[in-house]
């Protein structure tokens, strides 16, 4: 069930509606039952993999907890362990089966081939269940949190369960902490017309990102990624910039009306996005962009790793081993191995040039702190971004290195005034639009970017105010959104994560 979808249309109100009737005691099973609904929507017997992961991280909890009463701090630091290892390693295994096994099988009879060995066939072939690694990630760090004690073991199977599967958030995020999300499942939520208002707003602006922006853009590069040698250097390098607009638009929108749907009910989620096309360095661009993952990896894996505890060059190799790690969650391809290796590489030297970049600008009497020399930062930043967009966006090695060779290659100025732009899949007037909506993107991204709390202010204002911004939101959503073939709902980019 997708949130650009009329079932959701239907679904959420009703959801909502019997959530705020029924009475408090109740409300979790009721939000849960519709959770696996809402799973079960897209194919109902890998509801059975969600229950899985939940099942074995509740135990292992569990076992942690029971590890604890153990006298013997060496026995209880095993016992303890032992739950946190098994936990990790039936899930990841999953994981690893339904996601990893054929990218791990095709490479092993890559090296087997070019030893004279015969290949490996194998005899099945899975559908990979939509959100696995979302919701997986969300019930490892549980486990881990209640390692760290720094939450209390949820003994309650049912309120547990909504937690791994709380329907907003489920398959695309964001990562929900058990630190964050759990505590709240427990309190009693009233209806407040203000905190609906405000969430209401999200989701409408979710849904103007995803069917204005997103979908339009996505015309052209699906058009030129899929005939990239016909549309020359110029055509290449606009469809890449346009792919990452396409996917901000696109996880954004997804990500905001998660937020705005949990809020409606009362609950909180966190921010995944904050307007990460102004960084100013790579690193930045990972404090802004996908937040929820990120800092998994920050504090599940970094960290552990001995983050930059251990001198610089351990700083480094741990932050390689964060973001090809990260490039292999996104999915089994080298594309997205190297799309994750990329930012870490750009991440070790900016590290290492620092000194160099702060010596040539003193040489040069720039200012670090003015706004031309801010401006080129957040601009290197950005290609760089779109630059490894490139992998993520193509279907192999071979269309990514051809992508390179178009735009470094094949690079023709004339196009900048020769029209080719509206030959690359979109008219002039589906353009224009598209860029319209870009514009306002960047106002509400710029306001964002300087704290103005946008979405308070609009809802906190008056009638007069308040309804012409929704009635505008929701006509130019209605009017210039792209609903596709037969106007089916188009769907989201990271669902196949």
């Amino acid at each position: 069930m997708l949130f650009n979808s009329f079932s959701f249309l239907i679904f959420f109100p009703v959801v909502t509606l019997i959530y705020f009737a029924i009475p408090h005691r109740v409300r979790y099973l009721w939000l849960l039952a519709a959770s696996y609904y809402f799973y079960m929507s897209w194919n109902a017997k890998y509801a059975l993999l969600l229950l899985f992961s939940t099942s074995v991280t509740y135990l292992s909890g569990l076992l942690i907890g029971a590890g604890e009463r153990i006298e013997n701090k060496n026995a209880s630091r095993r016992f303890k362990k032992t739950a946190l290892i098994l936990s990790f390693t039936l899930n990841l295994s999953v994981l690893f089966f339904f996601k990893y096994f054929d990218f791990a099988l095709d490479n092993l009879n890559l090296i087997l081939g070019a030893l004279g060995i015969s290949l490996l066939d194998p005899a099945f072939d899975v559908l990979l269940p939509v959100g696995i690694s979302f919701f997986t990630f969300q019930a490892l760090s549980y486990t881990m949190d209640v390692y760290r004690k720094d939450i209390p073991v949820e003994t309650n199977f049912f309120r547990y369960a909504l937690f791994v599967s709380f329907f907003p958030q489920l398959v695309a995020g964001p990562i929900e902490r058990s630190t964050n999300l759990l505590p709240q499942l427990s309190r009693r939520h009233r209806f407040d017309y203000q905190r609906a208002k405000e969430g209401l707003l999200l989701m409408i602006w979710g849904l103007f990102l995803k069917l204005v922006i997103s979908d339009r853009v996505a015309i052209i590069v699906n058009q030129v990624y899929g005939n990239y040698t016909a549309y020359g250097g110029f055509g290449a390098a606009f469809a890449t910039l346009m792919f990452g607009l396409q996917i901000y638009c696109d996880f954004g929108a997804y990500s905001l009306i998660a937020k705005g749907a949990a809020r409606v009910m009362g609950f909180s989620l966190m921010d995944n996005f904050r307007q990460p096309y102004f960084s100013k360095s790579v690193a930045e661009f990972w404090r802004r962009w996908h937040i929820s993952l990120s800092s998994w990896f920050r504090d599940y894996l970094y960290i552990p790793l001995g983050g930059n505890r251990k001198g610089k060059g351990r700083k480094y190799l741990n932050t390689l081993i964060v973001f090809f790690t990260s490039g292999l969650w996104h999915g089994a391809s080298w594309t997205f191995v190297i799309w994750g290796g990329l930012h870490g590489i750009f991440i070790v030297l900016g590290d290492i040039l620092r000194p160099a970049k702060a010596f040539l600008t003193d040489r040069l009497h720039i200012s670090r702190a003015g706004v031309p020399y801010g401006l080129l930062q957040i601009l290197i930043t950005f290609l760089l971004v779109n630059f490894a967009w490139i992998f993520f966006r193509a279907e192999s090695l071979d269309q990514a290195f051809g992508i390179i060779d178009q735009i470094f290659c094949h690079m023709h100025l004339s196009a900048l005034t020769d029209g080719t732009v509206f030959t690359l899949g979109l008219a002039a007037r589906e353009l224009l639009i598209g860029l319209a909506a870009l514009a306002a993107l960047f106002v509400v991204s710029l306001l964002r970017y300087r704290d103005v709390p946008l979405d308070k202010i609009i809802t906190r204002s008056g009638l007069l105010i308040q309804w012409p911004i929704y009635l505008l939101l929701i006509f130019v959503t209605l009017i210039f959104g792209i609903y596709g073939p037969l106007y089916s709902a188009s769907q989201f980019i990271y669902f196949q994560f």
